[in-house]
């Protein structure tokens, strides 16, 4: 029996502690209020979901064990990029279960998700004819696909996902799973299939992205310690300008205001997965490399619209308003 439900968040934490089965964390780079949406189905062999979010966000994790992850942006109204790769709004996005990601998400952005068991997938590549050329275009993270049939399967796709949300009690219920499970796989596999679709296509991570990545690592595990811009561009062996200009195009930000941001979202999930009697905001903070509370309250507030002291001190799965 499917199960679904539709949730709304003002905390980015919640939503990504929400994501049936993903192993992640999201931070929030711009500043303000949290509004987001997060509409989840999930079936025998396949999880299908719907997010949007009103903050520019970036994503890590880790994806789903033993799944085959993929996904399509709705809605593109910035810069994304998708394991260090630029990508527009026919690109296809494509994760092997347990690998690990960084997703830059813009402000606004809409994405639908589809994850399947990796042996349903196997199955169904099995059979098509071209199931080698496909192996082949899944062994990078962003597949292109003509932008006219890409908008024409994610209409089929979505118009789909809306029918089984709409279907609450099925009267066959392993059936109609089915028929969801084969049209989702259906529609991925012609994309992919499509003669159009160019079967040799490499697009490479670029130089920019990796040294934003290489940052964003050093700061989340070097926390206490955290290096400044100087120092990381030392380590990268790179100039300061190098740096700067890689983060404005990658994150549409300065490595300071990106960085610190990174570090906030840190301190936040800290505060919501603990309780004040155990640990204080001051050492919470202290753990992310802020010493100086009033400074760090002052910047807590300016990006997350409120006060640590007003952040819920309660389990992450507790926080959500639905």
């Amino acid at each position: 029996m499917k199960n679904w439900n539709i949730s709304h968040f003002r905390d980015i934490h919640v939503h990504a502690a929400t994501v049936q089965e993903w192993s992640q964390d999201y931070s929030q780079l711009t500043a303000g209020s949290t509004e987001s949406s997060l509409i989840q189905l999930t079936t025998a062999r396949c999880h299908v979901f719907r997010e949007q979010i009103n903050q520019r966000v970036v994503q890590h994790g880790v994806a789903p064990r033993d799944k085959m992850c993929f996904a399509m942006p709705i809605t593109v109204p910035g810069a994304i990029r998708m394991q260090g790769r630029e990508v527009d709004d026919s690109s296809l996005f494509f994760l092997h279960g347990g690998e690990e990601f960084m997703f830059h998400m813009p402000t606004g952005m809409e994405l639908l998700a589809i994850t399947f068991e990796r042996e349903l997938f196997e199955q169904a590549l099995a059979q098509t004819a071209s199931a080698k050329e496909i192996s082949q275009l899944l062994r990078q993270p962003v597949i292109r696909v003509p932008a006219q049939r890409f908008a024409d399967a994610r209409r089929r796709m979505l118009a789909v996902f809306s029918q089984a949300l709409a279907n609450e009690v099925p009267d066959h219920a392993q059936d109609w799973e089915q028929a969801l499970e084969q049209a989702m796989l259906g529609e991925l596999l012609q994309l992919m299939t499509d003669p159009a679709c160019d079967k040799h296509q490499r697009t490479p991570s670029s130089t920019r992205s990796f040294i934003v990545e290489k940052c964003h690592r050093l700061v989340t595990t070097e926390m206490i310690d955290v290096p400044s811009v100087i120092e990381l561009c030392q380590r990268l062996q790179v100039s300061r300008r190098t740096v700067q200009n890689s983060f404005r195009s990658v994150t549409e930000t300065t490595p300071l205001n990106y960085l610190r941001s990174v570090r906030l979202n840190g301190v936040r999930r800290t505060l919501m997965s603990t309780q004040a009697s155990h640990l204080s905001i001051g050492d919470a903070a202290a753990q992310w490399g802020f010493y100086h509370l009033s400074h760090f309250a002052a910047e807590y507030h300016a990006l997350f619209a409120e006060l640590p002291s007003q952040t819920a001190r309660a389990a992450i799965g507790r926080c959500a308003h639905a």
